[in-house]
C-alpha cells in the first residue's frame, strides 16, 4: 500500500480520493464543487482531447465554440429539455461589482440583466438557436460540429473527476436532412466512443441503449456505453442521442428539401467528459497507486539511474539521452529522472503512485554489462534485460502491458456479471457480489422506478447484441423478450 492511500478493500471511495490527491492529479477548489485539475491530471486528459479529436475530424466533424453564457428564454423552448436541466442550472442575474463604502464588494442591485443567463449546462439551446441562421437548404446539410468546452451542472454530491459542479468535456451537435442519417450519426459515434474506451482506455464496455427513464432530457433515444469499475459499480462513459426533430421545432430550424419541400432538420448529440479519468483510476488501479494505460500515460517510460559519483551519472546519461532519442523516434515520452535530490528509492514509489507503465533502473554495474532493470507497474515484475534492441523491447512491452491491463479488467466485468430470474436473486446478487446483473424486465417505466426505489440499482442499458429469449420480469413475473443490465452506478 502506497503512503497516504487507503486500501481501496477497506474504504474504496476514500481509496479513490487518496488517489486523484496523493498521485497530483487534481485537488479540491475554494469553490465548493469544483476541482482543480493539476498539470499530471490534466496531461490525461490532454492525451484524451488529441485522440478523440483526431477520430471525430476522421468521421467528418469540425470544432467551434459556442457561448458559456445562455439566455433563460431559451430553455423554456424545449419542454423535457428544461425540465431534465432546471435543478442543475446555475444562474447569473448582475453585471456589475461595487464598493459600499466600508470596503466590501457586494453586488450593484442597480446592475440587473434584462433577462437572467444561464451558465450552460448543455449547449442544445444555444446551438440549435444559431443553426437557425446557418440552414436554409439541404445544400447546408449536414452540419458536424464539435466543440471542447466546460459546463456547469449545480451538484449537491461531488467527487474529484466523477460528478462535479463543473467540469470538461466536448459536446458534438450535429444536424441533418433525415431521421436516418441523424441514426446513423448517433450510432457511429457510440462505436467511436466505444473503440476509444477499449483500444486507448484498456476500458472493456457494453453498448446499448437506455431505457425511456433514463434518457437525455429531449432525446428520442439515448445509446451509452457502460464500463464496471472494481467495487462492482457501474459508470456511464460516454453517450450519443438522437434528438429527432424536438430541438429544430423548438427553435424552427427548417430547411428546404431535394423535393423542395419545407421541413426540420434532424438532431444528434453527443459527449464524453473528464469523468473518463476518474473511470481509468477505478478500472486500473490499485492499492499502490495509479495504474495507467500506456497510451494514455502522460509518461510511458521513467528512466532512474543509479550512482555514486557524477562520473557514474555522466556515463549513464549518455547511454540514456541515445535510448530517449530511439524511443521518441517511436513516439513513446521517456522521463529521464536525474535528480540528485530524491533517492532511487523515493523515485521507485513516486512512479509506482502515479502509474508509470515501465520503468527502468540503470546503474554503474548495469553498464558494464550492458543491461538494465525493467519494472512493469501492471504486474510489478522486474526481469534484467540487455541493452541492445532494448528500445524494439520496450516498444512491444508497452503493447503487451495495454493489452493486459485490458484483459484483467474485461476478465473481472466477466466474472462479475450475473444472469438472475428471480427478484430474491437479484437482491442477492446485488448485496454479495456487486457487478453487472442481465435480468428481465416487463418493459415498464413503473417497474424500472420501483426497483431503483427498492435497491438503488438502475437499468444501465438494454445490450445492443441482447438476444431475444422468453422470460418473466424478475420484479413484477409479467412477461418479457429480452434480458437488460441492471447495476449500481456512479
Amino acid at each position: 500500500m502506497s503512503k497516504g492511500v487507503i486500501s481501496k478493500d477497506e474504504d474504496y471511495s476514500q481509496w479513490f480520493n487518496d488517489l486523484v490527491i496523493k498521485s497530483d492529479m487534481a485537488e479540491y477548489s475554494p469553490v465548493r464543487g469544483c476541482m482543480i485539475i493539476k498539470p499530471y491530471g490534466y496531461s490525461i486528459w490532454e492525451k484524451i482531447q488529441a485522440v478523440l479529436d483526431e477520430m471525430f475530424k476522421d468521421t467528418g466533424h469540425s470544432n467551434a465554440y459556442f457561448p458559456l453564457l445562455i439566455p433563460k428564454s431559451f430553455f423554456s423552448k424545449e419542454a423535457s429539455h428544461v425540465d431534465g436541466f432546471a435543478k442543475e442550472c446555475a444562474v447569473v442575474t448582475h453585471y456589475r461589482l461595487k464598493n459600499d463604502g466600508e470596503g466590501n464588494i457586494i453586488v450593484d442591485e442597480e446592475a440587473k440583466l434584462e433577462e437572467e443567463l444561464i451558465i450552460r449546462p448543455t449547449s442544445e439551446t444555444i446551438i440549435w438557436n444559431t443553426y437557425k441562421g446557418w440552414i436554409q437548404s439541404y445544400r447546408d446539410l449536414p452540419i458536424l460540429v464539435n466543440q471542447w468546452a466546460n459546463v456547469m451542472r449545480w451538484e449537491m454530491r461531488t467527487r474529484l473527476f466523477l460528478r462535479t459542479s463543473e467540469f470538461l468535456w466536448q459536446e458534438g451537435h450535429t444536424a441533418h436532412a433525415t431521421a436516418e442519417e441523424a441514426v446513423a450519426e448517433t450510432e457511429q459515434m457510440l462505436n467511436v466512443y466505444a473503440d476509444f474506451a477499449e483500444n486507448w482506455m484498456a476500458l472493456p464496455v457494453v453498448k446499448g441503449r437506455k431505457t425511456a427513464n433514463e434518457r437525455f432530457a429531449g432525446a428520442l433515444d439515448t445509446y451509452c456505453i457502460e464500463a464496471l469499475m472494481q467495487d462492482g459499480k457501474a459508470l456511464q462513459a460516454g453517450t450519443s442521442h438522437f434528438l429527432g426533430q424536438n430541438f429544430a421545432k423548438a427553435f424552427d430550424v427548417k430547411f428546404t428539401n431535394k423535393e423542395n419541400k419545407i421541413e426540420h432538420v434532424w438532431a444528434t448529440s453527443w459527449g464524453v467528459s473528464t469523468r473518463l479519468i476518474g473511470a481509468l483510476i477505478m478500472a486500473h488501479s490499485d492499492d499502490a497507486g495509479l495504474v495507467l494505460p500506456p497510451k494514455l500515460a502522460p509518461i510511458q517510460v521513467v528512466v532512474v539511474p543509479i550512482y555514486k559519483h557524477q562520473e557514474e551519472l555522466d556515463n549513464i546519461s549518455a547511454y540514456v539521452n541515445s535510448l530517449k532519442k530511439e524511443l521518441k523516434a517511436k513516439g513513446i515520452s521517456v522521463k529521464f529522472d536525474n535528480r540528485d535530490t530524491h533517492r532511487p528509492g523515493a523515485k521507485f514509489a513516486e512512479y509506482e503512485l502515479k502509474g508509470v507503465p515501465l520503468r527502468v533502473a540503470i546503474g554503474s554495474r548495469d553498464m558494464q554489462n550492458g543491461t538494465v532493470e525493467l519494472a512493469r507497474r501492471d504486474t510489478k515484475t522486474k526481469e534484467t534485460v540487455n541493452q541492445e534492441g532494448l528500445a524494439q523491447v520496450i516498444e512491444n512491452l508497452l503493447e503487451e502491458i495495454q493489452q493486459n491491463i485490458y484483459k484483467k479488467a474485461f476478465d473481472f466485468r466477466a466474472e462479475n456479471t450475473t444472469e438472475v430470474d428471480t427478484w430474491d436473486e437479484f437482491k442477492h446478487m446485488l448485496d454479495e457480489q456487486p457487478g453487472f446483473i442481465s435480468a428481465h424486465w416487463d418493459g415498464t417505466s413503473e417497474t424500472e422506478q420501483k426497483i431503483k426505489e427498492e435497491t438503488k440499482a438502475t437499468i444501465r442499458c438494454i445490450p445492443l447484441d441482447n438476444k431475444q429469449e422468453e422470460g418473466k420480469c424478475i420484479f413484477t413475473g409479467k412477461p418479457s423478450t429480452q434480458r437488460v443490465l441492471f447495476a449500481r452506478a456512479y
